[in-house]
């Protein structure tokens, strides 16, 4: 939404396809707040901010972009209160921010536990005041290339059914995350990597594909995302004997420490059998019941609803869950590709400014300074180029394939492969990663992958066929997750989310100081590497 208000702004055509209600989409679920350096709580500064998110990388992330990102982030946030963000205040009436993990100041800014939420109907808003066209439960699967750049998106229509093919000058990608590879993770349905898929299938490259951040407080069982905010705001770790366990792993940060460390602990202790139907807990009942209900009323209606606990008298379970993807579409500081015509921002692309372990609060705060950015290039380069010629074959090549794929009269239903995928990338590809799980798990998606091709679409409908989306959304995630275990078995080091405790478990700036890129080849990735760009921070020990 935020690139296609830069580019409507910019003079260009634009339009926005949606395979949901726009707010309905993902970014909704963010709850904690977004990072800016207005230094409202504490001393702060775009370079301050800029040290913390390139530390929090690890050392992976771009510097130019990061320093560029954090720049412009105050500039944003200014805008979107302008435009009726209804941010949570101090009693003198600035914003209020408060601490988030890996933070060298309280930078988050925030709408009590319900941030994304707000967002997304702000700029909902937005687009409705400029009137652009949204071609909403449009289910876009196949981008159009035609001499030599990407010219268009070939789109299943889910309400009226059908093929349908939009040109363009310029296409922007932002189609979230991955998640849902995973059985237990914060991701909404829709987080299936169609996007990055879809990018990966024309011959553009990915980038840093094996780091998944697994975040340190979903709710027991469901996977729902407790937010971060709640350790900003004081809410202790604990174990099943009451031990504020993160003394012992970071005693300076404790609950504030990076994402990777907490998930990292928690995962030690439930190893270790001091947690409880393997979740640790999270104390909130020291905030008292006025702090709760006033910073943290999302937070708390989630656990009372999913996991039958108030946070106000009870310690609530908690465990690591997938919850956002380093990984992506690999583009520059302008959201623009190695394919002309493309672009892509937020979760699906990688700048990279998160490098190997993203901060909280940095995810939302991207999605508007990249997608500003990408929509404003793409709208500059469209408006330069006069031309746009979707050839008629690119539409019959999909309907040929969405044929014989409907046609299919028997074999395996998606659900059960979408359901061998999630339990097998928990098991091998999470928290913890071991050569020998990595190694079997590209063995059992190479299978999966095989067994997808004989995929059976029980409806044969035209309208509203999710049993037809489903099938598409699971190709596209098990060549993602492809390219991330592979990806992460060439990696022989630590870092950040990808940790190997048990073969390599220091981080190898020597051989390993460089960005991983996959391109799709003969059906399988094919890895490279790239240089991370310096400008003025090197990689120093990680203390906590």
């Amino acid at each position: 939404m935020r690139a296609a208000i830069a580019a409507h702004d910019a003079g260009a055509d634009v339009a926005m396809i949606s395979k949901l209600h726009p707010t309905r989409s993902h970014s909704g679920a963010a709850e904690g707040g977004i990072n800016a350096a207005l230094g409202n709580a504490a001393d702060d500064s775009p370079e301050i901010h800029a040290y913390d998110t390139v530390k929090g990388s690890d050392y992976l992330g771009d510097q130019d972009s990061i320093e560029l990102f954090t720049a412009e982030a105050p500039g944003d946030i200014i805008q979107l209160e302008n435009w009726g963000a209804v941010f949570s205040r101090r009693e003198d009436g600035k914003l209020a921010q408060r601490p988030f993990g890996a933070a060298g100041s309280p930078r988050t800014i925030f709408a009590a536990d319900i941030t994304g939420h707000v967002l997304i109907q702000v700029l909902y808003e937005q687009v409705c005041k400029r009137d652009i066209k949204v071609y909403e439960e449009f289910f876009a699967w196949q981008l159009v290339v035609n001499d030599g750049r990407c010219q268009g998106v070939v789109c299943w229509d889910l309400l009226n059914g059908g093929l349908k093919t939009l040109g363009g000058k310029t296409i922007v990608l932002a189609t979230g995350g991955a998640g849902r590879q995973d059985r237990v993770t914060t991701n909404a349905y829709a987080c299936t990597g169609d996007g990055t898929a879809m990018a990966l299938h024309v011959g553009v490259p990915l980038k840093d594909m094996e780091f998944m951040q697994f975040h340190p407080t979903t709710l027991y069982p469901s996977g729902i995302l407790l937010t971060e905010g709640c350790r900003g705001e004081g809410a202790f770790l604990i174990n099943k004997d009451g031990e504020r366990f993160m003394k012992t792993y970071a005693p300076n940060a404790l609950e504030l420490a990076s994402r990777d460390v907490v998930s990292r602990s928690e995962q030690t202790e439930i190893d270790a059998g001091r947690g409880i139907n393997g979740s640790v807990m999270l104390d909130m009942r020291h905030l008292g019941a006025e702090r709760i209900i006033d910073r943290l009323p999302g937070s708390r209606e989630l656990s009372m609803t999913f996991a039958g606990v108030d946070p106000i008298f009870d310690p609530v379970p908690v465990r690591p869950g997938a919850h956002y993807h380093m990984g992506g579409i690999e583009t520059d500081s302008d959201g623009a590709t190695e394919l002309t015509g493309l672009y892509a921002a937020g979760e699906c692309a990688c700048v990279s400014v998160h490098g190997s372990n993203r901060l909280g609060g940095n995810s939302l705060m991207e999605t508007i300074t990249f997608g500003r950015r990408a929509g404003t290039a793409a709208a500059e380069w469209s408006l330069a180029n006069t031309t746009v010629d979707v050839p008629e074959s690119a539409e019959r090549d999909a309907e040929q394939k969405l044929k014989a794929l409907l046609d299919r009269t028997s074999g395996e239903r998606p659900w059960k492969i979408r359901e061998e995928l999630g339990a097998s990338m928990l098991e091998n590809f999470a928290v913890f990663r071991r050569e020998e799980q990595m190694v079997r798990q590209v063995e059992i998606l190479d299978e999966l992958r095989e067994r997808y091709r004989n995929v059976y679409v029980e409806d044969k409908g035209a309208v509203f066929n999710s049993d037809l989306t489903q099938a598409i959304e699971l190709g596209n995630m098990l060549d993602t997750a492809l390219c991330m275990v592979t990806a992460g078995i060439v990696r022989k080091e630590s870092r950040g989310a990808h940790s190997r405790p048990y073969d390599y478990p220091t981080r190898d700036d020597e051989n390993f100081l460089h960005h991983s890129i996959v391109y799709w080849r003969d059906d399988g990735p094919e890895l490279s590497t790239k240089p991370v760009r310096f400008t003025k921070w090197e990689p120093e020990e990680r203390k906590y």
